[in-house]
């Protein structure tokens, strides 16, 4: 069998089983990629994205181990006994686990070192690392230790270091999870760029933003492929996200619940739409049901006074001059590009971190004058990455390490575990390896460690990330029943639907400032400060602000639309 030239990925019937695993994680998979397109694969959780990518640059079978069958063909070569390094070069992976990919002392010598490995003379390789840093917003970076970037920084370099190479085809496993919104739309304006340029571009993603930009989407379920269509054809029925665990994009989701042909390109153009049935008086005049930030007295829990930090003697200050207070019963989300001092503000908050300058108190008390224990059991910390601070053996011994620090008795202890795994429904699997667990079910077993200490403020660093939509909505609906229940909570998130659906408060950091601090809504009103935060509304939201509409979500705005009478001009 030969395969033509126009197909820079060819699988015919791949079946692939990982070693000591009970069932295939891909089964007969059928999918041609043509060169030059750029073709999303998308699915939820556990549906072989992964794995499939790792396919295409021979990580499998060459680095894990498993029984695969089928013909992958890679460049027009048929690939049986080939390995990673005959296509180094030639095929980039950027895998899902991006900072395992970083090692290097400082940022230009992680770009170059893959030139360095095929002998690229100096002076191109200092114009390869210019470019491929100045693509993903690095530029200027090229001193920094990878080591003191933030989680988004890290995967622009990871990005960057593939892209210096050049290669014929690029995959990105979810390439743009830790980047604010503004930053994966930079991200996947290189790539459109490259795809341009004539290169082929396999992209992973949970999200639908880079939906309106592919050639193709394939949507994986229990590994195999249940739907390879035109992007076009895969927006007019977003049921095809839903059922693969992706969040449909809203204005797709608009079009298909009002009954619409085709989906408007923007919310000007959706706004448009919207008049032309609507009288925009009455549309105007509705507002949807939505409350403002409370304005209770209620008790000042944390207050940051005057503080300042810098990671480096000499270098920035990461936070400069911040004051704050968080009540008891807020939801607040804290929001900022990348390298705007979110984590760093949290981690202080908590006394993770000392700042330079000024301080943070709990309940009038300075939270460094506080025991490390009486800090973990007041105000709990859920890391970006929940690998980050899970440890144990055994999911149980995991929830129970807090409340055994905390001397409590055994019989208390239990009692408190128990609660804790049922709240993040992982009862059942409380004699498990946490690394067993999904990515979406070690973040709520992060969660669960900290409720078994009954913490009166949790904090959250990006807890969606890596998830798919169903988990998304499973951790945030576990979020919104703890603060019902009176917890406080402050969320670092980029992910703009959740600050419109969930957010009462919002905090906007802007090189180490408080830029803004008030109502939700409030801010989504002011284009000046958006965009000095890199933040971009979800079109629901700024077609809201179109029509007159303060909404939050495309439920919202459907109410509003089904209410309003129509224009009879």
């Amino acid at each position: 069998m030969s395969v033509p030239t126009q197909f820079a990925a060819y699988l015919h019937h791949v079946t692939f089983t990982y070693e000591g695993a009970l069932s295939p994680a891909l089964r007969q998979v059928d999918l041609a990629i043509r060169r030059g397109e750029m073709v999303l694969i998308m699915g939820a959780s556990h549906a072989g994205k992964s794995t499939l990518v790792k396919l295409l640059n021979r990580t499998i079978p060459s680095f894990q181990g498993g029984t695969l069958t089928g013909e992958i063909w890679l460049l027009g070569q048929r690939c049986e006994q080939h390995t990673v390094a005959d296509f180094a070069g030639r095929i980039g992976l950027v895998a899902q686990d991006f900072e395992a990919q970083l090692f290097s002392t400082s940022v230009d010598c992680e770009v170059a070192f893959a030139l360095e490995q095929f002998a690229v003379p100096p002076a191109e390789m200092r114009e390869r690392v210019h470019a491929a840093l100045q693509a993903v917003g690095l530029e200027g970076f090229e001193r920094r230790d990878p080591a003191t970037l933030s989680g988004g920084e890290k995967q622009r370099l990871a990005i960057a270091a593939m892209l210096a190479l050049g290669p014929e085809l690029l995959v990105l496993d979810e390439p743009t999870t830790d980047l604010d919104p503004l930053g994966k739309e930079e991200v996947l304006a290189v790539l459109a760029r490259l795809r341009k340029e004539g290169r082929t571009l396999v992209v992973v993603e949970h999200e639908a933003l880079a939906a309106e930009m592919a050639d193709r989407i394939v949507f994986l379920a229990e590994g195999r492929v249940v739907g390879d269509m035109a992007a076009r054809d895969a927006l007019r029925d977003p049921e095809w996200f839903r059922r693969c665990a992706v969040r449909p994009p809203d204005l797709a989701l608009l079009a298909y619940r009002a009954g619409w042909s085709e989906v408007p390109a923007s919310p000007e153009l959706a706004a448009a739409k919207v008049e032309e049935r609507l009288a925009r008086t009455a549309l105007g005049s509705l507002h949807a049901r939505r409350g403002q930030p409370r304005t209770s007295r209620d008790q000042i829990l944390l207050a940051a006074d005057e503080l300042w930090f810098q990671y480096d003697e000499g270098g920035p200050f990461v936070l400069a001059d911040v004051s704050l207070e968080i009540r008891a019963g807020e939801f607040v989300a804290l929001l900022g590009h990348n390298g705007s001092g979110k984590t760093t503000l949290a981690k202080c908050f908590n006394g993770l971190l000392r700042p330079l300058r000024g301080q943070v108190r709990l309940k009038g008390t300075p939270i460094l004058g506080i025991s490390s224990v009486d800090r973990a059991a007041s105000v709990g910390y859920v890391f970006q990455n929940p690998d980050h601070q899970i440890f144990a053996a055994r999911v149980w011994d995991e929830v129970a390490f807090g409340p055994r620090n905390l001397g409590l008795s055994e019989e208390v202890m239990h009692e408190r575990v128990r609660e804790a795994l049922a709240a993040v429904s992982l009862l059942e699997r409380a004699d498990d390896d946490p690394f067993w667990l999904t990515k979406g079910e070690r973040q709520r077993l992060a969660v669960a460690s900290l409720l078994a200490l009954r913490p009166e403020v949790l904090i959250l660093d990006e807890p969606t990330t890596g998830l798919d939509y169903n988990e998304q909505r499973q951790v945030m609906e576990l979020v919104c029943r703890l603060h019902r229940q009176g917890m406080t909570v402050i969320m670092i998130t980029h992910t703009a639907w959740l600050v419109a659906e969930y957010a009462e408060r919002v905090v906007l950091l802007h090189q180490g400032r408080v830029l803004f601090d008030g109502a939700t809504l409030e801010l989504f009103g002011r284009e000046d400060l958006m965009s000095a935060a890199r933040f971009r509304l979800p079109e629901i939201v700024r077609l809201g602000q179109r029509c007159g509409v303060p909404v939050r979500s495309v439920e919202e705005f459907m109410a509003v639309f089904a209410a309003a009478p129509e224009d009879k001009r």
